[in-house]
């Protein structure tokens, strides 16, 4: 059984190579994420490298518990911080080691693959997460029949262009895994497809 765990610090790691590489540009360029640029993707993951639980709770206080809106609030403003900085924190064993309330090491892979896939398909750049860990993120979203962000999966068959994998019935999405992934996520591709919400 592998250690789900273990693909999460080469995943940050990879990140951090490749915005290290990239032009200033890059970090200011548009993610998967809506609204978010590249810089408030990063600042995003690496919230738990810097914020304590009780820095954290206080956040959710101030917000009246409402996590999308602390995860905005807290991008926008730690966007601003050194990109060198982000980048230390991309590369923190205390975000490698971290995992989300309630999630596991399935939940700190899944959001670690995803966010970064945001990033990198985002920026038409091969993606930084292991083959393996991306596989297994799409067998988890699949495996909730696209319930964990609302996507409608009747009558749908999703097959990746990159292996042999292939799930559901139905008129074919065709994309390669990391962009199947993104798609069951609730993303728009660079190309304008995208996956009906239920």
């Amino acid at each position: 059984m592998t250690d789900l765990q273990s693909w999460v610090a080469p995943t940050y790691r990879g990140l951090a190579d490749l915005l290290d590489a990239s032009n200033a540009a890059a970090w200011d360029s548009p993610s998967l994420c809506e609204r978010w640029l590249v810089r408030h993707v990063v600042a995003h993951v690496t919230m738990p490298a810097r914020m304590t639980h009780e820095q954290f709770g206080a956040e959710m206080a101030a917000v009246g518990g409402d996590f999308t809106t602390m995860s905005d609030s807290v991008a926008f403003r730690d966007a601003a911080l050194p990109d060198e900085y982000l980048l230390d924190q991309l590369r923190s064993p205390t975000l490698h080691a971290w995992q989300p309330p309630g999630g596991g090491a399935a939940g700190a892979v899944s959001h670690a693959v995803i966010h970064s896939l945001d990033v990198t398909i985002a920026l038409d750049r091969p993606a930084v997460a292991p083959r393996e860990s991306i596989a297994a993120v799409l067998e988890q979203l699949t495996a909730a029949g696209g319930s964990v962000f609302g996507i409608d999966l009747t009558e749908v068959r999703l097959e990746a262009t990159d292996s042999d994998w292939a799930w559901g019935d139905g008129r074919p999405v065709r994309a390669d895994a990391g962009q199947l992934v993104a798609l069951l996520s609730g993303r728009t591709l660079p190309d304008g497809r995208t996956l009906h919400r239920s």
